[in-house]
């Protein structure tokens, strides 16, 4: 077995959301060890501690061994699970599964693509990782950090399985033998969308001035709607005198007609 990797924790005897609170702001994690074998552990560890064991970690699948302040003997676990806020991104909560040396245990492991596709070099194709982690069933001392997949030989079209993996010593993989983890695609077409402006159907209405004046109007008398300001259709009172109309029209203003101008000369007389 592969030398795992060292964690500073300490027992926690209070519980609860308060207590969680309380823990945060002293720059600890709240953290849980369960397992097959013993009741559940209440635990907390350092933010820096974690910090560093992460960057350790580096997405590989590693065995954790626990040091534990009041207990001698050590306890032998992988990361479970990490709780993060999803605004600050601190570290909220930490779950830590116990494993036994000589017993097998299920845990996800990522994978891991070495080599150029021939697809992606010599056909213009592009590799897709359907599956980024597997589901695995191993015992400690066989635990690999990756599943590694050499995508070399794979064309355009063609897709690797889990059933079609190589075979790793002591690994029974878990998921369905169909499920598809690596895959050479063709490039998606980029698709050009372009805008032709409309010409103009005989017979629609025009469209309303860019000044907001009224609409001329149309081939057969009718007035186009516009503002609002023109005459309505058929209006004899509002609408502008003809050219053959014999009612003068109305003087300006400060001007008198001529009969009253004549009027008053003779009264002058």
């Amino acid at each position: 077995m592969k030398t795992p990797l060292t964690l500073k924790v300490a027992t926690r005897a209070q519980t609860g959301r308060s207590a969680s609170r309380r823990l945060r702001k002293v720059n600890r994690i709240p953290a849980i060890l369960y397992g097959k074998h013993s009741a559940p552990e209440k635990l907390s560890i350092e933010v820096p501690e974690f910090t560093k064991l992460l960057k350790s970690v580096a997405g590989r699948s590693l065995l954790i061994e626990l040091n534990r302040e009041d207990k001698p003997e050590k306890a032998l676990s992988f990361l479970q699970e990490i709780q993060r806020d999803p605004i600050t991104d601190r570290y909220l909560h930490v779950d830590l599964h116990e494993v036994k040396p000589d017993e097998t245990f299920e845990i996800r492991v990522p994978v891991r693509v070495t080599g150029e596709s021939f697809g992606v070099k010599n056909q213009s194709g592009v590799l897709e990782i359907a599956s980024h982690m597997l589901r695995v069933r191993c015992l400690p001392s066989d635990l690999p950090e990756a599943i590694e997949i050499d995508v070399a030989p794979l064309k355009v079209g063609e897709t690797v399985k889990v059933g079609e993996l190589k075979p790793v010593k002591g690994v029974t993989f878990l998921d369905d033998k169909g499920q598809p983890v690596v895959a050479c695609v063709e490039p998606v077409a980029e698709v050009v969308v372009e805008t032709v402006a409309a010409a103009p159907v005989e017979g629609a209405e025009a469209a309303p001035a860019a000044d907001g004046a009224a609409a001329a109007p149309a081939a057969d008398g009718k007035a186009v709607p516009g503002d609002g300001k023109g005459a309505p259709a058929g209006d004899k009172k509002a609408a502008a005198p003809s050219a053959g109309d014999k009612k003068p029209a109305a003087p300006a203003a400060g001007v008198k007609p001529a009969g009253a101008a004549k009027a008053a000369a003779s009264a002058k007389k």
